[in-house]
Protein backbone atom coordinates (compact mmCIF):
# COMPACT_ATOMS: atom_id res chain seq x y z
CA UNK A 1 0.00 0.00 0.00
CA UNK A 2 0.81 3.57 -0.77
CA UNK A 3 0.74 6.82 2.15
CA UNK A 4 1.46 9.79 2.64
CA UNK A 5 3.75 10.60 5.67
CA UNK A 6 4.69 14.34 6.69
CA UNK A 7 4.21 15.13 2.78
CA UNK A 8 6.21 12.14 1.61
CA UNK A 9 4.73 9.32 -0.03
CA UNK A 10 6.06 5.82 1.07
CA UNK A 11 4.91 2.11 0.06
CA UNK A 12 4.44 0.26 3.62
CA UNK A 13 3.06 -3.13 4.50
CA UNK A 14 -0.71 -3.71 4.59
CA UNK A 15 -1.26 -4.09 7.98
CA UNK A 16 0.82 -1.44 9.79
CA UNK A 17 -0.16 0.31 12.98
CA UNK A 18 0.21 4.12 13.47
CA UNK A 19 2.19 2.43 16.73
CA UNK A 20 4.81 1.14 13.98
CA UNK A 21 4.82 3.59 12.09
CA UNK A 22 5.94 5.78 14.64
CA UNK A 23 8.48 3.36 15.57
CA UNK A 24 9.95 2.97 11.67
CA UNK A 25 10.23 6.16 11.45
CA UNK A 26 12.06 7.08 14.50
CA UNK A 27 10.16 9.95 15.64
CA UNK A 28 11.28 12.17 18.38
CA UNK A 29 9.94 12.53 21.28
CA UNK A 30 6.72 9.47 21.10
CA UNK A 31 5.12 9.78 24.33
CA UNK A 32 4.17 13.78 23.20
CA UNK A 33 3.41 13.11 19.83
CA UNK A 34 -0.07 13.68 17.88
CA UNK A 35 -1.07 12.11 14.82
CA UNK A 36 -3.56 12.66 12.47
CA UNK A 37 -4.70 10.52 9.48
CA UNK A 38 -6.11 12.65 6.96
CA UNK A 39 -6.34 15.78 8.86
CA UNK A 40 -8.55 13.73 11.56
CA UNK A 41 -6.68 13.31 15.17
CA UNK A 42 -5.77 9.77 16.66
CA UNK A 43 -6.26 9.20 20.52
CA UNK A 44 -2.65 8.07 21.64
CA UNK A 45 -4.35 5.11 23.25
CA UNK A 46 -5.76 3.71 19.69
CA UNK A 47 -1.91 3.72 18.43
CA UNK A 48 -1.50 -0.24 18.70
CA UNK A 49 -4.98 -0.71 16.71
CA UNK A 50 -5.43 1.81 14.42
CA UNK A 51 -4.55 0.26 11.31
CA UNK A 52 -3.45 2.42 8.08
CA UNK A 53 -4.71 2.17 4.81
CA UNK A 54 -3.83 2.77 1.51
CA UNK A 55 -4.14 6.40 0.42
CA UNK A 56 -3.62 7.38 4.29
CA UNK A 57 -2.29 11.05 4.64
CA UNK A 58 -0.15 10.78 8.08
CA UNK A 59 0.81 13.69 9.90
CA UNK A 60 3.29 13.70 13.13
CA UNK A 61 2.41 17.27 15.14
CA UNK A 62 3.71 18.39 18.47
CA UNK A 63 1.97 21.23 20.50
CA UNK A 64 4.36 23.42 22.44
CA UNK A 65 3.87 25.68 25.56
CA UNK A 66 5.32 29.00 26.02
CA UNK A 67 4.93 32.58 26.07
CA UNK A 68 6.08 35.55 27.90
Amino acid sequence: MFITVAGVKKEEADGLTVAQLVVDENVEMPQYVTVTINDEFVASGTFESTVLKDGDNVEFLYFMGGGQ
